[in-house]
């Protein structure tokens, strides 16, 4: 974790609005296109609106998105490349492949985006700002969204099997992997929450129900005959039971009674300091919503690259 002062900086910096620095000296703002491409935020917003209009889960998985870039070497946009004869990309990692979605979707907004402003956003920052929106169309709250991030010219399989959070951490190894990013703990708890929306497939969960005493017996046994111990690896089930499509604070609700889907879900009401948290979630989603938001404006500033070290991709599948 960075050291506290470091950290405080950061918080500061969030709290205040003020642009964040990123991995190569210069500043992410809110305004870095107002003058290179004023439409971005509206174009980003409708192809945004068009997917959850077909698709509800789409929001889910383009939150998703934003998440596993950041955490692989910052928020550069490197889990869109596709394999190339130099790397073997994030894709086919074990936390992402046959798992992450939202890819065309991300196609169709850059598609907009260089037929209104060529060559000037980045695809980093477009899923920046598809995570924003995916979150505000479903139910949950805004925040202003840094850009000037500059796209990565290469992705790292291996990073991303070492750094994504997998669905059988503990608590501990949970904390640790946050902290490796300079998240806290609070972060974490909030984080989770987006699993408020989106499904998970047996494969994710199996263990949790057949093995763990951590959860409840009728919720187990109900999960069971969905997700036997061998087979139907792919079937999906809904994180959040109650309202899978509505960004809210039902998963908190549901930890309270033992009904996390993911064990990694669950370790975060099993007996540490971050109950205190989920309880006060689960009891307030204006507190929820505050502090995800906060919590993905510093997930956003994870090492982005700016100034002429990275890359705006034309196409953000592959490099240019």
């Amino acid at each position: 974790m960075a050291e506290a002062c470091s950290l405080l900086l950061l918080l500061v910096f969030v709290l205040s609005g003020a642009p964040v620095e990123g991995r190569h000296g210069s500043k992410l703002s809110q305004n870095y296109y107002k003058s290179t491409c004023p439409e971005v935020f509206s174009i980003v917003q409708a192809e945004v609106e068009a997917a959850l209009n077909k698709e509800r889960r789409m929001g889910a998985s383009l939150l998703r998105l934003h998440f596993h870039d950041c955490f692989v070497n910052g928020c550069d946009g490197s889990i869109l490349l596709d394999d190339n004869a130099t790397f073997i990309g994030e894709k086919t990692a074990p936390p992402n492949v046959n798992s992450t979605r939202g890819f065309n979707v991300v196609d169709d907004i850059k598609a907009r985006l260089e037929d209104a402003c060529p060559g000037v956003v980045s695809c980093a920052d477009i899923l920046a700002i598809a995570a924003r929106d995916s979150t505000v169309i479903l139910g949950g709250p805004s925040w202003k969204v840094k850009l000037g991030r500059k796209d990565a010219t290469t992705a790292s399989n291996a990073a991303a099997t070492e750094f994504i959070p997998r669905p059988n951490l503990n608590i501990s190894a949970l904390v640790s992997s946050f902290d490796t990013q300079g998240l806290s703990l609070k972060d974490l708890v909030a984080l989770s929450g987006a699993h408020t929306i989106g499904l998970a497939k047996c494969e994710t969960f199996r263990a949790h129900i057949h093995n763990d005493s951590n959860i409840d017996p009728t919720f187990a046994k109900s999960l069971q005959r969905k997700c036997p111990r061998a087979g139907k690896d792919n079937i999906h089930q809904q994180l959040d039971l109650q309202t899978p499509t509505s960004f809210d604070n039902s998963y908190f609700k549901n930890l309270l009674k033992k009904k996390g889907l993911l064990r990694s879900d669950q370790e975060l009401f099993s007996g540490t300091s971050a109950d205190s948290l989920v309880k006060k979630y689960a009891a307030d989603s204006s507190e929820f919503f505050k502090h995800f938001s906060k919590s993905m404006i510093k997930l956003g500033n994870i090492k982005p690259i700016t100034g002429s070290s990275g890359k705006i991709r034309i196409n953000c599948r592959k490099v240019n």
